[in-house]
């Protein structure tokens, strides 16, 4: 057997030393030290395991792709979208979000996908007893049939108990919920310490790859939105899974920060019911608002997560501010590009928001990155501080420069299509440089080279306030 010992291990230079202390002594660095179980192999195993034991090397061009073949699908279409096809068998999953997203929601419907699917699911949880994930089953309609029988349910926090029934059953899906409650007994670290964390994330990986049995496991996040624990939490596992969403609200998206199986730019839209996460029909209208009249201060944005275009609506709000310095505050965008299309509103387009609060947002609680969203952000701030809205019917693309020009964004057409079949009619965009302007069945293109030319295009010429009825 091999003989495993607790050292305290330097995250900065690698020291090794028997107890823990706040400075290492030989880099000089605080708070380095993560207690690491420290494991002597026998010989006759390190030599039994070596890698040259009939190992040949194989080229590229002819090296076996059986990725597919060992992939399988959860039974649920929006996470085996963002997965690239399904769980990758001896793949390790870390599924993070805030407290009440709906993680365990989510596993269950997992756990039910792969059971009616003809597998075993073990489900391993450390923070709730087996009545109450069996109320959860219930309540979701998934604790009696085949479905109930094919999923059991452990309540276990030692990390070896857990590999060992796993290793007994062989289950085609195992679940940790969560990773920061289990520990090994060869550590003295509490359940959700930085060493605690770590090894039983290295024990449970070591199981997925050597038994080919794809682990999911749970991950809290900290109060900024993380993942909590070390970063080398991270880096171990294969997929790094996110829902977000408001908790009040009904819409939740699914992201891969992290996928060695499949693209991370994928996002999948589920609503949460009364029997658990529901896949979204229509993706692409989910995140569209209801307006009676056309309202200042809103523009439709044609946004890409991967390959799917979505609709969504950013709106802002432009006010006067008393205060010497005022508020800029934004949800679901980046806060350095409000800032920036505030100066850049000021400066080239005769728009100044400095003596303004200036908020924006993004509804249904979707988060975009791309540059594309700064044509809209920019036209909805100018919207809102002149009170007039846009011209029914308009959606907005493009990226702003420091100059006020205007810039393309890749997947245009694709955008513009889905615009089109939810019945927008017009379109303003950069212009086409270099090339001749296509052209969209069911929408008119508005090409503009820059910001103040965006502006005059798509506002009304009427404020809301004149009476305006769409």
């Amino acid at each position: 057997m091999a003989k495993a010992q607790s050292r305290y291990v330097c995250q900065s230079c690698g020291a090794v030393v028997l107890r823990w202390e706040g400075q290492c002594r030989t880099c000089g660095e605080w708070n380095t030290l993560v207690e690491t179980v420290v494991r002597e192999e026998p010989r006759a195993r390190l030599a039994a395991t070596a890698p040259t034991a009939g190992a040949e090397p194989v080229s590229l061009s002819h090296a076996a792709d059986d990725t597919a073949a060992l992939r399988r699908p959860v039974g649920i279409g929006e996470l085996d979208r963002v997965l690239g096809g399904g769980l990758v068998a001896g793949s390790v999953v870390l599924l993070g979000g805030e407290p009440g997203i709906g993680k365990s929601t989510l596993l269950l419907q997992v756990a039910a996908g792969i059971a009616g699917a003809g597998g075993d699911v073990l489900y391993a949880t450390g923070e709730e007893s087996g009545g109450q994930v069996r109320l959860r089953a219930a309540r979701l309609g998934l604790a009696s049939g085949p479905v109930g029988d094919a999923v059991r349910v452990v309540p276990e926090t030692g990390v070896g108990r857990i590999t060992d029934l796993a290793r007994t059953s062989r289950p085609a899906l195992l679940v940790v919920d969560s990773v920061q409650t289990v520990a090994s007994e060869e550590l003295d670290g509490p359940p959700g310490s930085v060493g605690q964390v770590r090894e039983a994330t290295l024990r449970l990986m070591e199981l997925a790859k050597s038994d080919s049995i794809p682990v999911v496991l749970v991950g809290h996040v900290t109060k900024d939105g993380t993942l909590a624990g070390p970063k080398t939490l991270e880096h171990l596992v294969d997929v790094v899974l996110a829902i977000e969403g408001d908790r009040t609200g009904g819409l939740r998206l699914l992201r891969a920060a992290k996928n060695r199986y499949g693209s991370t730019e994928e996002v999948g839209v589920f609503e949460m019911g009364e029997r658990g996460l529901v896949e979204v029909a229509d993706p692409a209208r989910a995140f569209l608002a209801e307006h009676d009249r056309p309202a200042p201060g809103s523009v439709v944005a044609p946004v890409l997560e991967g390959s799917r275009p979505l609709l969504v609506e950013v709106q802002a709000l432009v006010a006067p501010s008393a205060a010497p310095a005022p508020r800029r505050t934004a949800s679901g965008v980046d806060p350095n590009r409000l800032a920036l299309l505030v100066a850049v509103l000021g400066r080239r387009a005769g728009i100044g928001l400095g003596s303004h609060d200036v908020y924006a947002n993004l509804a249904g609680g979707l988060s975009v990155t791309e540059p594309g969203l700064d044509l809209p952000l920019a036209l909805a701030l100018a919207s809102s501080l002149r009170d007039r809205p846009l011209v029914p019917g308009t959606v907005a693309i493009g990226e702003v420069g420091l100059l006020g020009e205007l810039r393309p964004v890749g997947g245009l057409e694709r955008r513009l299509r889905e615009a089109a079949r939810l019945g927008f009619e017009r379109a303003v965009i950069p212009r086409s440089r270099g090339r001749e302007p296509g052209s969209v069945p069911g929408i008119e293109l508005v090409e503009v080279g820059s910001l103040s030319d965006a502006v005059r295009v798509a506002l009304l010429d009427a404020p809301v306030a004149a009476g305006l009825r769409p």
